[in-house]
């Protein structure tokens, strides 16, 4: 009987913990999934669900609720867990890693692009990034990649790629006419370095790319990574300036020169090279590396008076601007922060943008603007679309009111992002398809 009582109490004992344990975890699950739910509710409210660029798509039926993906995403809010699956969160505000897709231990991840309602336009390129036309390379931004760490990346492989299928012909000046000067360009051109390459850099504009737009005090943020003729680069948070001053220093000390301010106008198939045609001059070349990015030219809005003097497409020195009347135009981060620079510069600031929220915004970003509109630093114009620009003031259309507000203005900025230069791809014969929700990286077999 003493052993009978005594195997109830050892039993009871180890099911009671057992239970204890199942209670704890099953308590801590559900606040978990009920934490995710109320995220996703709030991503769809304020717009940050729909994705606009790669993004991850997890197969409910294959995901066995590793964690594993949401570990690996160096971003928050990406990805989080219900009931037992991985679910996405904040979708926009996804960068591409493509961390999530390599951590799934039971390939339950396809990395996409676009949805089905919202096509994203993308030339076509083979996994050594090479075009339909054979010898012509695009790397970074343009080809789907925003991410700073993906575009070197992608500049380092191309280049690689085209080393192994050069045939150089006689009449070819170089080996690679690199175009862009942006991370992707950049590395592009230390690898053309290293690899003893004969190779020309132009850029439209000035080193950095579409870097280069973002405003001064902007923060980068980017993972380790490798930089040809440098090493390991560790700057999870830098700024603008800094970042082009280290690429600046990266390419004194190897004695690479980018040709600045030199536009490409026309890239013509001769034979057994090509011919490119710049601002500046004319060059031949066995292949070409477009590092372009998808910004192309400002897009601008089209209205009378956007050609005065006192707009402007990007913000260099918000220091040096002060108690003016300034109208800035957009609802992405560029928008958003350069308002803010503006403001806390003793500038009065109206942000028009034609949506009813922000979304595909950093956290901060979203926090920051809120705080500034409620303290009256920025005032913030949802649903509105500028009409008019005039020498003193700003014509803008606004949902739900009859007439036009007109505001007393002294500068006009607008971020209303970049055109893909699809004339000038199509024009080389490049070919571009809109993507609708198609898996760029998949497990499974076509």
């Amino acid at each position: 009987m003493e052993v009978l009582i005594e195997n109830i109490l050892i039993y009871g004992f180890v099911f009671g913990i057992v239970f204890l344990v199942m209670f704890i975890y099953l308590r801590k699950t559900k606040k978990r999934s009920q934490s995710t739910e109320a995220k996703i509710v709030k991503a769809k409210e304020f717009g940050f669900h729909e994705p606009v660029s790669l993004h991850p798509v997890i197969s409910s039926e294959n995901c066995i609720g590793s964690g594993a993906c949401i570990e690996a995403c160096p971003e928050k809010d990406i990805l989080g867990w219900v009931n037992g699956i991985s679910k996405t969160i904040n979708t926009s505000r996804c960068v591409g890693h493509g961390a999530c897709f390599h951590a799934c231990p039971v390939l339950a991840i396809s990395l996409c692009i676009g949805t089905e309602k919202r096509g994203v336009e993308l030339p076509h390129i083979s996994q050594e990034f090479e075009t339909n036309i054979p010898m012509v390379f695009i790397a970074g931004e343009l080809g789907g990649m925003g991410l700073i760490k993906n575009a070197i990346e992608q500049g380092k492989q191309a280049i690689e790629s085209l080393t192994k299928k050069l045939v150089k012909s006689a009449k070819a000046e170089y080996d690679v006419v690199i175009v862009g000067a942006g991370p992707a360009g950049i590395a592009a051109t230390l690898t053309a370095k290293k690899n003893n390459l004969r190779f020309l850099t132009v850029e439209q504009e000035t080193l950095g790319g579409t870097v280069y737009h973002f405003p001064r005090s902007k923060i980068v943020m980017t993972t380790p990574v490798d930089i040809p003729l440098h090493g390991r680069l560790k700057l999870f948070e830098t700024s603008k300036d800094e970042l082009i001053s280290l690429w600046n220093e990266i390419l004194s000390k190897n004695n690479i020169t980018v040709n600045q301010l030199e536009k490409v106008e026309s890239i013509e198939k001769s034979q057994d090279y090509f011919e490119v045609k710049t601002s500046k001059g004319s060059y031949t070349t066995n292949g070409i590396v477009l590092a372009i990015g998808r910004r192309g030219s400002p897009r601008k809005l089209n209205v009378p008076g956007e050609e005065k003097e006192k707009v402007y497409y990007r913000l260099l020195e918000p220091e040096h601007i002060k108690d003016q009347r300034v109208l800035v135009v957009g609802g992405g981060d560029s928008a958003i922060e350069s308002a803010i620079l503006l403001a806390d510069e003793g500038n009065g600031v109206t942000l028009s943008y034609r949506a009813d929220s922000f979304s595909r915004i950093k956290p901060r970003n979203l926090e920051r603007i809120n705080e500034y509109n409620k303290s009256e630093k920025i005032s913030v114009l949802f649903k509105s679309n500028v009409i008019e620009i005039t020498d003193s003031e700003v014509h803008i259309a606004i949902e739900g009111y009859e007439e036009l507000q007109k505001l007393r203005n002294d500068l006009v900025y607008i971020f209303a992002g970049g055109e893909l230069p699809t004339k000038f791809l199509e024009k080389i014969g490049i070919g571009i398809t809109k993507k609708f929700g198609e898996a760029i990286l998949s497990h499974k077999k076509n």
